[in-house]
């Protein structure tokens, strides 16, 4: 960049992997003062937009400035995200500006052994404390962003991440230079620019955490809503509101303090421990690991530590866990780096590497199990790597720092928000004019038109969207998949392609011997079961399959890679390596012996005991590895030197892929058959490796054994046959990927195996079909002048074709299908397959040919754990959505990257992964996608549901603004929390569907069925509500609100106005006592109800409504209830009509009282009468009545 863009203080950072734009800036004291009057004239509010927005923050107190004199830093990453963060230079004294030179001012200091001391704080770097140093130092500039340091550099105009040695460090000036260890005080003058060696996961307090928690926007705006909502006298519902929150915050709090916490114990977990260094002056020193810098020489103990840094071994050997970083739990063992300077002639000197060099490399994080040393000699490492820039370090900051996720539902969440701001803006307009109109007091003027907006952007929306992504994971946690990253859940529910690792995922772990075919005379012999044959003991074959592997002893197992453990347990030998003691007192060539066991001998039967003697010396037979060329992924091949007890010569054992081994061998003791063999077992999904042996020179010592160049060993080999492994597909495997491409989900094979037998197993598992053609890309770098090329096979014909004639006919090319639509491109009935040499070509060479290789590439073989990484980034340029399943082994970069990773692995490597499952099996899946779907639509039918809930209580409250009136506390409080509340938060319940379907759900809310389903029913609402308002204006009994009516009792004139003068306290203040209030309460409650069953959709993606009981029980409550009451009141009534009486006579002890008519009294008199009723054949005469009481005597005559 040219000197014009330096001088406006805007440059390009390099962070990690990325990019980010940088801008210098100068606090300015006038622009200080105004943002300081603003903040206080909006009451706080400017405050907390500045902190929301840092690059506003910085423009507006501050003035733009150059990179080298500014005060403040403004970074915006060069992504799709653009997101902007700022950081405060500060400066620091220091007497050079390398700490991987010597600073001229203290070398005679050094040279004495004083010790140089630089502060480092904050608080230390003012001027009273820069005075000291002014004689011998200057300040160095440099400022912190995530967890990472960026100092000046003059050289480059620009702020750089100091660099350790793992960068332009000769692997000679390593061992020339950096091998003696450090000063004193050149450790201190490197510690100040390296600083603590520690990878720092502070746990935040709660305190802190509560501040940046509760400054979130969307509380700020409940604490707004909330104060309106009391000003306004609504207590009741502001409370609960408030409730509603305080529990959401300490929920929220729990959970982002649970996992600091948990990511602080992995991370502190041994990361500061003891450790020996090596001083200049060959003194050994202990001190603590959080005082490692680069350069330090570490004594790795002999029973074995957790490295507290990336290291490069130096001498003697490691035997190394390594599953933190790359998921696999095989030990490694590590070899000191070659010091290239006592060798010119046999290896020339390059730049050191962690990632080329990781072989000799010790990284963060692992477990160094146990070392070997030889002659006394201490295992020593050289420090590289420091902190956050370890391999573990890098690890621990994409997990702080995560890349945003980009989805666009939460795009398109953010633009439905924003549309329903502006329909609150109508409101707010709305109300304004109606209230001046209608003259109501300023202050309600404020208050109704604010409050129109609290209720068009509901408050409860995050959590209500939240819930169901809580529950999903749920789900998953019980069928044993574990996230660390809850919105991917929704993610997953879109994804479209899932790429596997083959062996372990699709296939067995373990590899199994089917068999082997040697070679003698170039011709192959016939298959044979079993290599531990008598006649085979001693043969060259089986001594290759003895010596030429990488396994070690840990406490007396043997342990390594799982296919040299299979290869050497085959063949029953025994593997010896030497103690301590005679590690100790012999040189470093001090072999590992193998010997096979006693029972492969042919037992003697009635030998004689000369016999006997004869007979253990036979059985004395010893091969000896003097030395081992470790297995290389770019060569593709391991080799090793070793000698047979009593023999002069030495002899050369290889094996590797069977196409390298066939090249290094001499060609007439390949069989002529070679390719057509191997492709037959390939074809068959067999794994196979080629064998190759060399007697090596009788003027080879053993000295010069171990100085040799490995070209001069690999060549002239003599083809001995091949190894037959068997990689079984698991149980499972066929069945789900046959499930995944039922629902349109496209699977690919990304594998570090051979192409054939890659093809081989997607063929098997029927990730490709057997009637569809695969063409193999084989992409060519450019070589002696030519450009790069790429020659195209069909699979099927791959060992016949040359690179010179084109392989496949333009007539044989398949024809494609006709498809209806673009979901059914992936059904066409060609496949690509390349290796992880011709992807990197393609991706340099041929850019322009990438979208369409990866359209319809099934199978990539042989593939490093970047081109991994490359390939789901090539996939998601096209636009897929991409998911990825490997058991950890070297899959961390992918799983990362991919929409939805997981990882079969319970190590910690899973801590990249999103997702991890319990159980090693892919059928988890199908499963992540089900419920990720069934999580998507929850999101959408949950945002249509507020979004709705939003406007249909923005239709109540502006028709009720019309009539100067408003919903009460109550009601307000009976809708959020006995209706929408319960409704939300049961309606997310629904389980996953059952299985997957071809049709996926959408992506975005902003998509026409989605707008139109939210569009209708908003109408259909606002007329319902419109008519009801109007309607009920028209009934007989309907009266005009006033201030004095009360709709709730309807009295005659009279009581009403003698109620009113009686009773001044039942005064109706907020006017909600109306017939109109009550008529759009009870029509919006139950559109409450129904918009949340129309939205409630079940099929294909999750359960149907009915069998989600709490949310079918909180739809149907209202109906319950009624149904309840009619069925309680009438059995009621019948039991009181039956037995009632006698019932409550019984149970009060009633006893029998006179009847109180006068005719039941005159019915019990008559009962005992005994003239009455009058006898058969009698006359009732009547007399005169007497004088006294003027009654008739009346006489019965017979």
């Amino acid at each position: 960049m040219g000197e014009e863009d330096f001088s406006k203080g805007h440059c390009l950072l390099f962070v990690s992997v990325s990019m980010q734009e940088i801008y210098g800036y100068d606090l300015c004291r006038w622009k200080l003062v105004l943002v300081t009057v603003g903040v206080i004239c909006s009451g706080g509010f400017l405050l907390l937009l500045l902190y929301w927005m840092p690059q506003w923050r910085v423009k507006a107190t501050c003035k733009r400035t150059t990179l080298r004199d500014c005060e403040v830093v403004l970074l915006r990453t060069t992504d799709e995200f653009k997101i902007w963060f700022c950081a405060k230079v500060r400066i620091m004294p220091s007497l050079g500006a390398n700490p991987l030179q010597n600073p001229n001012p203290i070398v005679h200091k050094v040279s004495n052994g004083h010790a140089v001391h630089f502060c480092e704080s904050a608080a230390e770097e003012n001027k009273n404390d820069l005075k000291k140093y002014l004689p011998v130092s200057k300040p160095i500039r440099y400022f912190t962003h995530h967890s990472v340091k960026y100092f000046w550099n003059d050289s480059v105009q620009n702020f750089d991440v100091v660099r350790g040695l793992d960068e332009s460090t000769f692997c000679s000036s390593i061992h020339n230079e950096h091998s003696t260890g450090l000063t004193k005080g050149m450790h201190d003058y490197r510690k100040a620019f390296y600083g603590v060696n520690e990878i720092a996961v502070k746990v935040p307090s709660i305190f802190k955490l509560l501040i940046k928690e509760v400054l979130n926007p969307f509380y700020i705006f409940q604490l707004f809503s909330v104060i309106l909502w009391i000003t306004d006298e609504y207590h009741y519902y502001a409370l609960a509101i408030v409730i509603m929150s305080v529990i959401s915050i300490v929920s929220s709090l729990y959970t982002i303090r649970k996992q600091y916490v948990m990511l602080h114990d992995m991370v502190a977990a041994h990361s500061i421990v003891r450790v020996s260094v090596c001083r200049g002056n060959q003194e050994i020193e202990e001190i603590l690991s959080t005082d490692l810098v680069p350069g330090d020489i570490m004594l790795i103990p002999s029973n074995g530590t957790i490295m507290p840094c990336d290291a490069v071994l130096l001498s003697g050997t490691c035997i190394v866990n390594e599953s933190m970083l790359t998921g696999e739990s095989v030990p490694v063992t590590k070899i000191n780096l070659p010091n290239p300077s006592e060798y010119p002639k046999a290896m020339g000197d390059e730049i050191y590497s962690p990632e080329v060099h990781k072989r000799h490399t010790l990284f963060c994080g692992t477990n160094v199990i146990q070392t070997r040393f030889y002659t006394g000699e201490l295992v020593k490492a050289l420090v590289v790597r420091t902190g956050f820039s370890t391999a573990k370090g890098q690890l621990v900051r994409s997990i702080l720092y995560p890349k945003p996720t980009d989805f666009k539902l939460y795009r398109d969440a953010y633009l439905f928000l924003l549309s329903l701001v502006v329909v609150a803006g109508i409101g707010f307009l709305y109300t304004v004019v109606n209230s001046i109109l209608n003259e109501v007091p300023a202050h309600t003027i404020i208050i109704e038109s604010l409050d129109i907006i609290t209720i068009t952007v509901p408050p409860a929306l995050p959590a209500a969207m939240t819930a169901g992504i809580v529950y999903a994971q749920r789900r998953l946690k019980k069928i044993g998949i574990f996230c660390i990253s809850p919105q991917r859940i929704n993610i997953c529910g879109q994804l479209n392609l899932v790429c596997f690792d083959k062996t372990g995922t699709l296939t067995e772990d373990g590899l199994d011997l089917w068999g082997i075919q040697r070679v003698e005379n170039a011709r192959f012999l016939l298959p044979e079961e079993r290599a531990c044959s008598e006649n085979l003991l001693k043969s060259e074959f089986v001594a290759c399959m003895a010596t030429c592997h990488s396994l070690t002893k840990i406490e007396g197992v043997l342990s390594g890679d799982p296919l040299d453990l299979k290869m050497f347990e085959a063949i029953g030998w025994i593997l010896e390596e030497p103690t301590e003691e005679e590690t100790a007192l012999h040189n470093r060539i001090m072999p590992t012996v193998v010997r096979p066991s006693k029972q492969l001998f042919p037992e003697s039967k009635q030998a004689t005991n000369q016999e006997m003697e004869l007979f253990e010396l036979s059985t004395s037979y010893e091969i000896g590895i003097v030395r081992q060329f470790p297995f290389s992924s770019v060569l593709q091949r391991m080799c090793v030197i070793a000698r047979v007890l009593g023999e002069k010569r030495m002899d050369a054992y290889m094996k590797g892929a069977p196409e390298v081994i066939a090249s290094l061998c001499k060609q007439e003791t390949v069989p002529v058959d070679f390719e057509c063999v191997l492709e037959e077992y390939t074809k068959q999904g067999f794994r196979v490796i080629a064998l190759a042996h060399r007697k090596l020179e009788s003027k080879l010592t053993w000295h010069k054994v171990q100085t040799i160049n490995r070209d001069a060993i690999e060549s002239n080999m003599d083809f001995m046959g091949l190894i037959i492994m068997q990689n079984k597909l698991k149980q499972e495997t066929p069945a789900v990927l046959e499930d995944l491409h039922k629902a349109n989900i496209r699977t690919v094979m990304v594998t570090g195996d051979n192409m054939l037998t890659a093809i081989s197993v997607a063929r098997d598992c029927g990730m490709i079909l057997p009637q569809d053609k695969v063409i193999i890309a084989e992409a060519l770098p450019p070589k002696d002048g030519q450009a790069a090329r790429i020659n195209w096979h069909y699979a099927d014909t791959l060992a016949k074709c040359t690179s010179s004639s084109p392989a496949i006919n333009s007539e044989d090319i398949p024809v494609k299908l006709v498809h209806e639509s673009l979901e059914d491109l992936q059904m066409t009935k060609y496949h690509f397959a390349m290796n992880g040499k011709s992807f990197a070509v393609i991706l340099e060479h041929f850019q322009d040919l990438v979208p369409k290789l990866v359209l319809h590439g099934t199978v990539f073989a042989r593939m490093a754990p970047d081109q991994k990484t490359q390939l789901v980034e090539a996939l998601q340029n096209v636009d897929y959505y991409v998911g990825m399943c490997g058991d950890g082994a070297n899959d961390c970069g992918a799983l990362k990257r991919a929409h939805g990773g997981i990882s079969l692995s319970e190590l910690e490597a899973s801590v990249a992964s999103p997702f991890t499952s319990r159980t090693p099996s892919i059928s988890c899946v199908p499963k992540l996608i089900r419920e990720g779907r069934a999580a998507l639509i929850t999101s959408f039918c949950v945002f249509k549901f507020m979004a709705l809930y939003s406007i249909i209580q923005y239709i109540s409250v502006t028709l009720l603004y019309s009539i100067l009136s408003n919903l009460g506390d109550f009601q307000f409080l009976f809708i959020d929390l006995a209706i929408i509340l319960v409704v939300v938060f049961t309606m997310s319940l629904n389980p996953a569907w059952k299985e997957l379907v071809a049709r996926r759900p959408p992506s975005g809310l902003i998509s026409g069925p989605l707008l139109c389903s939210v569009l209708s029913q908003i109408i259909i609402c606002l007329a319902f509500q419109t008519f009801g308002f109007f309607w009920v204006k028209q009934q007989s009994w309907y009266e005009p609100w006033t201030t004095e009516s009360d709709a709730c009792n309807v009295l005659d004139a009279t009581n009403t106005s003698s109620a009113h003068h009686g009773n001044e306290t039942l005064h109706d203040e907020h006017y909600i006592k109306n017939y109109e209030n009550t008529t759009l309460f009870f029509i919006s409650s139950f559109q409450y109800l129904i918009v949340a069953i129309v939205f409630s959709k079940g099929k294909p993606f999750r359960q149907p409504c009915y069998k989600n009981w709490a949310e079918f029980i909180t739809l149907n409550l209202i109906l319950i209830i009624v149904v309840l009451n009619a069925i309680v009141s009438v059995l009621t009534e019948e039991a009181v009509d039956r037995c009632g009486v006698c019932f409550l006579s019984s149970l009060f002890g009633c006893r029998e009282k006179t009847p109180k008519a006068k005719y039941m009294h005159l019915a019990q008199e008559l009962l005992v009468d005994p003239e009455w009723p009058p006898k058969p054949r009698t006359t009732t005469e009547a007399k005169v009545p007497s004088q006294e009481n003027g009654s008739y005597q009346i006489i019965t005559v017979t």
